[in-house]
């Protein structure tokens, strides 16, 4: 069980699947660089950044809902969880100042569109897993809702996600124990990414390399012939 200092932020696992170099220098470093694309994002969320509460029938909607799991030492804040009555055959749970059992359902908004790789995935995942802990209850899938496509993308929380999850916040927390901002290496994905000029994914790594090569620019110079 972890203690509250040392819980680990749910986003820093979006960071970690997407690069670990970026989720270093996010988290260890401290290092932010505003872009047009998160501010976007920045205000995409304002919708739902606001700590309110709606019912609709058998639904209970609630927005910008604290999640923690001390056995996994992570902590966020969720988009939406909806909560939705419970079958009489299913377990649920009580929920303060409200009749009936519950089963919640995380939703997590993404300004852009499905992407190939398992960052918003996780994260939902995540709060899930948190959500889990804190109500005893299962958990089975929730939603991403993508602004580009205005569309929800079901994600059901299977056994190899939740395995994927729990690798990832193991990994995240030995990265950011040894505090070493892993070598960047320059992809399709650092075009987009707001840290790029503090990154500078091609930039020399090696000021050996980097004078070798200026003492042979230079001879080459000389060089008559």
């Amino acid at each position: 069980m972890f203690d509250d200092d040392e819980l680990l932020p749910i986003s820093a696992l979006q960071h970690l699947i997407y690069c670990e170099r970026q989720c270093v220098l996010i988290h260890a470093e401290r290092t932010w660089i505003d872009n047009c694309q998160t501010a976007r994002g920045d205000h995409f969320h304002k919708r739902v950044d606001v700590q309110e509460q709606e019912s609709r029938g058998d639904r209970f909607i609630a927005r910008s809902v604290s999640t923690v799991s001390r056995q996994l030492g992570i902590t966020g804040i969720a988009d939406v969880v909806e909560f939705h009555r419970a079958a009489v055959d299913r377990r649920g749970a009580h929920l303060r100042g409200r009749e009936g059992r519950w089963c919640p359902y995380p939703v997590e908004y993404k300004v852009g569109r499905p992407k190939a790789h398992h960052a918003d995935v996780v994260q939902l995942c995540a709060h899930a897993l948190c959500l889990e802990e804190q109500l005893d209850v299962e958990v089975s899938e929730g939603a991403l809702y993508y602004g580009s496509t205005r569309r929800r993308s079901v994600v059901r929380f299977d056994a190899a996600l939740r395995r994927l999850t729990g690798d990832a916040t193991r990994r995240l927390r030995s990265l950011l124990a040894t505090r070493a901002t892993p070598l960047a290496v320059f992809g399709n994905k650092c075009k987009g990414c707001s840290l790029l000029p503090a990154c500078l994914p091609n930039a020399d790594r090696s000021a050996i390399q980097y004078v070798a090569r200026e003492l042979q620019r230079l001879g080459s110079k000389k060089d008559p012939g």
